[in-house]
């Protein structure tokens, strides 16, 4: 990459003028004990940070900030932190996802709004990442993420348990009665023995090691755990390596290409990423202008073979992915069906030094030959239950369940489903398709991670550990079954979904991506014309306008009146 140190920076427009304005700018970041030469012309790097305590994947990021710093500093910038509003997934209600478009306003807003030449991103969380990028792709600076990386596997009774994945499987054993509650309790103070995100490849994981992937953040970003000291090495050497780009002008637009999303699209189908991806990336491609749509995630991803063999479609967790390679592995053993010669922020291509990258247990990271499935990619189903299509995540599902035929148990909210799931006389039996209604984007508001419900108890109690599971609603990156999710329109948006009733037929068949309501077509628009919107509670606040102007789930669930961006040029003075 070209560099031109001479080049005059956007943070020149408040620290070099010689005037009134120019006073206030610098006189008042002279409080905090800056001198003169941080403001002679030096890159301005802005770092953003999601930390907060009610984020615990979040929690260590003030340490992490300091190591950026470092960096920043050593390569003769001035590094500027600034907090955004922390997505903590655990911990939020209604759903973290009403207000990932949230930080994204916060995020462009206050990149654009001061005096920065570019900026590192700190997330982890679920949202925060896909948020934060959001922001700074409609800002277009030169950009790096650092992730606040995974926490150290679980260990109960002797075996590793995954966050997320087991507290599923708990929490249903619990309710077949063949774990009791003492137990279940006892797991739960062995799962999080460290701060970080989910050590199962859930949203966080993944969209940590799909910024590796899509050249945004340096190698290893993905997996190294939130505790290794490698990690605020990395965050040095990111803080180091974003001097050097804002003087290469390396802006986020020149690395996030439509062949990174396409790599992106790939490798989440190689480690077994989450459904949650989808949105995500659509949502980023959206603010950059990249022309992505559903149909690419099917079209790209369908004949990947899931290489990673981690929690919910295998048996390791991140430590042991992180351990044996990591995302260079998968890039290396995707290498002929990848674009190499993407962009990365380390100032080269992707592709670049993997000849050196080792795997030193194949077991965890399966080579071409021996996938622990042979096609992984995200299923995008299309009929007359979802027009504008509907997914499924094949390598977590049941395998006779992909293609499957049963009579509807609707559920019309979700205080409807949790009020009568276990009633002894729930007309349910194990060939049934659960149906839940209201919970995509406008109608919890949000689009929760409910997508993935829980099973009748009575069914539970003979054994049974899966079923067909439809939806407006999103699941946990962490979770696993055959449950069809992002179903567009949203049933509060009139969508068919809207329409099924108990009793109704549905036939699923992944293989031909076909997701079809069997019901007469003149009898389908009599239900139409006799559906009335349900009233919304959410009269005012964020609520509302997220409410308003929500896209759909096949659009990335982003504000209509965000996509795409204003740019870094505010010409306008304070005083």
């Amino acid at each position: 990459m070209s560099s031109n140190k001479d080049r005059k920076l956007r943070s020149q427009q408040w620290y070099g003028k010689l005037d009134r304005d120019g006073f206030i700018h610098r006189s008042w970041m002279k409080s905090q004990g800056f001198p003169d030469h941080a403001f002679d012309g030096r890159p301005v790097i802005g770092i953003c940070n999601t930390w907060s305590e009610i984020t615990p994947c979040n929690s260590h990021l003030r340490d992490i900030a300091e190591f950026v710093k470092r960096g920043v500093w050593e390569a003769g910038g001035v590094p500027l932190e600034f907090p955004a509003m922390s997505l903590g997934e655990t911990q939020m209600r209604p759903t973290a996802m009403l207000f990932r478009n949230l930080l994204s306003m916060e995020v462009e807003e206050s990149i654009r709004a001061n005096p920065l030449d570019g900026v590192v991103l700190l997330g982890g969380c679920d949202k925060t990442t896909p948020g934060q990028v959001m922001g700074a792709a409609s800002v277009n600076l030169p950009t790096a993420v650092i992730s606040s990386g995974p926490m150290l596997n679980g260990k109960y009774r002797g075996r590793d348990i995954g966050s997320g994945t087991d507290v599923w499987k708990f929490s249903e054993q619990v309710r077949a009665g063949t774990m009791s509650l003492p137990e279940f309790l006892n797991a739960e103070s062995c799962m999080s023995r460290s701060v970080g995100t989910c050590m199962t490849m859930g949203t966080a994981s993944t969209m940590a090691s799909l910024m590796e992937a899509m050249g945004l953040a340096l190698p290893l970003n993905g997996t190294l755990p939130a505790v290794d000291s490698r990690r605020r090495v990395l965050a040095h050497l990111t803080g180091r390596r974003l001097v050097e780009m804002v003087h290469e002008d390396l802006t986020i637009s020149k690395v996030l290409t439509r062949e990174a999303f396409e790599n992106a699209i790939k490798v989440n189908a190689a480690i077994g990423g989450s459904t949650n991806a989808v949105v995500h990336l659509l949502a980023m491609a959206g603010r950059l202008g990249v022309d992505l749509t559903l149909e690419d995630f099917d079209r790209l991803g369908r004949e990947i073979p899931l290489l990673v063999n981690l929690m919910p479609s295998g048996k390791y967790l991140m430590e042991d992915f992180h351990y044996n390679g990591g995302v260079p592995v998968v890039l290396k053993r995707l290498s002929d069906q990848l674009h190499l010669d993407a962009p990365s922020i380390s100032g080269g291509a992707i592709g670049e030094a993997l000849d050196e990258v080792e795997c030193f247990d194949d077991d965890v990271i399966r080579p071409m030959d021996n996938p622990v499935r042979p096609a992984a990619g995200i299923a995008v189903l299309k009929g007359n239950l979802c027009p504008n299509g509907a997914i499924i995540k094949p390598s977590a599902a049941s395998e006779p369940l992909l293609k499957h035929r049963g009579k509807a148990v609707v559920f019309e909210t979700i205080e409807d489903f949790k009020a009568r799931v276990d009633a002894p006389d729930l007309d349910v039996d194990e060939n049934s398709i659960l149906v839940l209604k209201g919970c995509g984007p406008k109608g919890y508001p949000g689009m929760p991670e409910v997508g993935n419900m829980p099973l009748p108890r009575k069914l539970l109690e003979k054994g049974i550990t899966d079923m067909v599971r439809l939806s407006d609603a999103r699941m946990s990156g962490t979770a696993f079954g055959t449950v069809v999710l992002h179903i567009s329109p949203e049933a509060n948006e009139g969508g068919p979904l809207a329409l099924v009733r108990n009793g109704d037929w549905i036939e699923l068949d992944v293989e031909a991506r076909q997701l079809h309501l069997d019901i007469p077509p003149d009898e389908l628009i009599k239900r139409q014309t006799e559906w009335e919107a349900p009233e919304t509670p959410h009269a005012r606040g964020y609520y509302r306008l997220y409410i308003d102007h929500v896209l759909q789930a096949d659009q990335g669930a982003d504000l209509d009146f965000l996509v795409g961006g204003s740019g870094h040029v505010v010409t306008r003075e304070s005083h």
